[in-house]
C-alpha cells in the first residue's frame, strides 16, 4: 500500500508497505486510529494513544487537531484503506513538508 509517512521534526516521505494491521501499527508505533481532517478521500492514521504516551508533537493538521507521534496518510477505498493516489501524495507532501514544533510559553507574572 502506497502511503505518506510523516514523522515529528522531519519532512514527509513516501513508502510502500504490505497492507496488514501489524504493518500499519508498526508505522505509528501502537494501536491505530484514523482521523479525517480534510475533505479529500484521505485517512490520517496515527497512534490512538499518542498524547497519553507523551509522544513528540508532530503537526497541527487542522484547527484544534494536533497529532503526536508518527502518522501516515493513505487513500480510502469503499471499505478499507488503500493506496494514496499520486495527486494527493503530492498535495499533502507539499502541505506537510515543513516540520512544526510546539513551544510552551508561560504567561507573564
Amino acid at each position: 500500500m502506497k502511503i505518506l509517512i510523516v514523522e515529528p521534526g522531519r519532512h514527509p516521505r513516501k513508502a510502500d508497505i504490505p497492507h496488514t494491521l501489524s504493518n500499519l501499527q508498526a508505522v505509528v508505533g501502537g494501536y491505530i486510529q484514523a482521523v479525517y481532517p480534510w475533505d479529500d478521500p484521505v485517512a490520517l492514521v496515527c497512534d490512538e494513544e499518542g498524547l497519553l504516551k507523551q509522544l513528540d508533537f508532530n503537526r497541527l493538521v487542522a484547527p484544534e487537531v494536533p497529532i503526536f507521534g508518527t502518522f501516515f496518510l493513505c487513500g480510502l477505498g469503499e471499505e478499507d484503506f488503500t493506496d494514496l493516489p499520486d495527486d494527493l501524495m503530492e498535495k499533502y507532501s507539499n502541505m506537510l513538508y515543513d516540520p512544526q514544533y510546539l513551544i510552551r510559553a508561560r504567561k507573564g507574572r
